[in-house]
């Protein structure tokens, strides 16, 4: 891989890495909090947000595109954090309604567009290989908020709920709703028996190295970028979860 390679993969390689400091956080409290697919569905909102507001203000590049998605991502939060008050016994058939219900209304209103298939493929994939300099900004500012949200709204629906909204909100119209997460899940799952900053620690390392693996692999072989990744992540936290599982038995 050439220096220009590597300079025109950067701006994909730092979102990832932004995305990842979000979202490895957040994915070890959803695996914390049993309720797996939260993140799906919260994609998927925020993914369907975005595609309704697309559809009525005809601009692919639109800004309101960002607000419809972010609305839809807050409020599905908000519901799935009352559901889970209400009915925690029945909180994941909730959230997996949640998820199929939003999936198939996508479906349903690009079913008469003639580019509906390239516009569900977008908000499945994703397009991270053509992220620019400029759409890192708004990412990093959203991060901070996370994490600024996270650290000062504990035991509260600041906390979770809403930082997770935001987080889903900014990186799915980037990344698709895939490696969303993917990014929230696989690098957790592999240090799910480690407790603390080391398994942090050790969860972002596994997401990055999948994110690199992941990004040369599309760059070489001319295959997608979102889906790529998606199995450059799944290989290294199955190394990396295989890996601590013998180092913790031979201790």
């Amino acid at each position: 891989m050439s220096i220009e390679d590597v300079l025109l993969l950067a701006p994909a390689f730092f979102a990832g890495a932004l995305i990842l400091s979000t979202h490895v956080p957040l994915g070890r409290q959803v695996l914390a909090r049993g309720i797996i697919f939260l993140d799906l569905a919260i994609a998927q909102l925020a993914a369907t947000g975005a595609l309704v507001t697309l559809l009525l203000v005809h601009d692919h590049d639109a800004w309101q595109a960002q607000v419809g998605a972010g609305m839809a991502a807050l409020a599905g939060a908000l519901l799935l954090n009352e559901c889970d008050k209400r009915w925690p016994d029945i909180q994941e058939a909730i959230i997996g309604s949640t998820f199929v219900l939003s999936a198939t209304l996508a479906l349903l209103l690009l079913a008469t567009d003639p580019h509906g298939g390239e516009a569900l493929r977008e908000l499945l994939a994703g397009q991270i290989l053509w992220v620019t300099w400029e759409q890192l900004l708004p990412l990093l500012s959203a991060s901070v908020c996370v994490m600024l949200l996270r650290a000062y709204g504990r035991g509260t629906l600041f906390g979770f709920y809403v930082p997770f909204a935001l987080a889903v909100t900014v990186s799915v119209q980037m990344v698709g709703v895939y490696l969303v997460f993917s990014s929230l899940i696989l690098p957790a799952l592999a240090v799910r028996l480690l407790p603390g900053t080391r398994g942090l620690l050790i969860a972002l390392g596994i997401g990055v190295t999948g994110y690199l693996l992941g990004l040369a692999a599309s760059w070489h072989a001319d295959l997608p970028a979102g889906p790529a990744i998606v199995w450059g992540l799944a290989i290294c936290a199955l190394l990396g979860g295989q890996l601590l599982r013998v180092r913790t038995a031979n201790a």
